[in-house]
């Protein structure tokens, strides 16, 4: 299957970017490489862009479609969370501007053998990096009802959380859950038919959280962000998109806290702790899609983008 991806919030994410002609820059989520390929139209001979992901199908897709700049390029296979030390092992130790498109391709949806739809039929599998060993059949087979519960309720925020967890222990006592098909059968049993016909799709909520849960995905945001904001140089500037409001809330807290870290009694009247502000917020608000663009692509309704700059 041809890796497509239709890049959301292009133009405004490069341009938050604030491109150096020869700076060095890095998308941490390379996906197709649509953000990439915009930077590096900004780049002279001396500019430079470090394209990282994790699935090896999208690396391969980007370095056909980046290929035309060169040794401009450079590829590395591995998660995001890794930046700092795979940047130091090329002998890159500060960098210019971070891109981060957080979330699921639309190559990842839309290849179902890649088990993230609930709307195709496939294995149970939501593997961003298909190197790991756990699927999301382990988790729907062998996590306590607790766990399941726990998670569809955190990171899908499914207020019938507690009931689908319930069908999912009680259907897997009968029989392995293999597949997609197989879960959202299960999910819709789960909840009530009168709401099913007003909201979504019953299953997306359920099928969020697995790939959440699988994949690490706020674990590795959250654990990854501050030390990115610590290598961009001066004025450097970090782009992040999100696609839902888990995400959005990390981001925008430790852009905050980045910003203004001090953790002194307001009534002091000078500072005393000695932490000081790493840079400032650009996006007191989010920057969303145009009308325009929610038309053309309904997967950019939900996102948002959030940029830092470096003091």
């Amino acid at each position: 299957m041809e890796f497509k991806h239709t890049t959301v919030l292009l133009d405004e994410t490069v341009d938050g970017l604030n491109v150096k002609p020869d700076g060095i820059y890095v998308d941490g989520t390379l996906g197709g490489g649509g953000h990439a390929y915009q930077v590096c139209k900004k780049l002279t001979g001396k500019g430079s862009i470090i394209g990282i992901d994790q699935d090896e199908e999208a690396l391969k897709a980007a370095g056909t479609r980046l290929e035309d700049f060169g040794d401009k390029v450079t590829l590395i296979r591995s998660n995001y969370k890794d930046m700092q030390v795979k940047l130091l092992e090329i002998g890159v130790d500060k960098v210019d501007g971070i891109i981060l498109d957080l979330g699921v391709s639309s190559y990842q949806l839309d290849n179902k053998e890649r088990g993230f739809s609930y709307r195709e039929d496939a294995p149970l599998d939501m593997r961003m990096d298909n190197r790991q060993e756990k699927t999301a059949k382990d988790i729907v087979n062998t996590y306590s009802e607790m766990d399941l519960y726990r998670v569809i309720r955190d990171y899908g925020e499914d207020k019938f959380a507690k009931n689908i967890a319930k069908h999912i222990v009680a259907e897997r006592a009968q029989r392995s859950i293999d597949t997609t098909g197989q879960l959202v059968e299960i999910i819709k049993q789960a909840i009530p038919m009168k709401v099913r016909k007003k909201a979504g799709h019953p299953a997306k909520k359920t099928f969020q959280a697995l790939r959440i849960e699988l994949n690490r995905e706020l674990e590795v945001l959250r654990d990854s962000l501050d030390s990115m904001i610590e290598i961009l140089n001066p004025q450097g500037r970090i782009c992040i998109i999100t696609f839902h409001s888990l995400e959005d809330r990390i981001v925008k807290n430790i852009f905050r806290t980045a910003e203004n870290p001090c953790i002194c009694p307001p009534e002091f009247p000078v500072c005393v702790c000695g932490r000081a502000s790493k840079g400032k917020v650009i996006t007191r608000k989010p920057i969303l899609p145009s009308a325009e663009e929610m038309e053309e692509n309904s997967r950019s309704k939900s996102a948002k983008l959030r940029i830092f700059e470096r003091s």
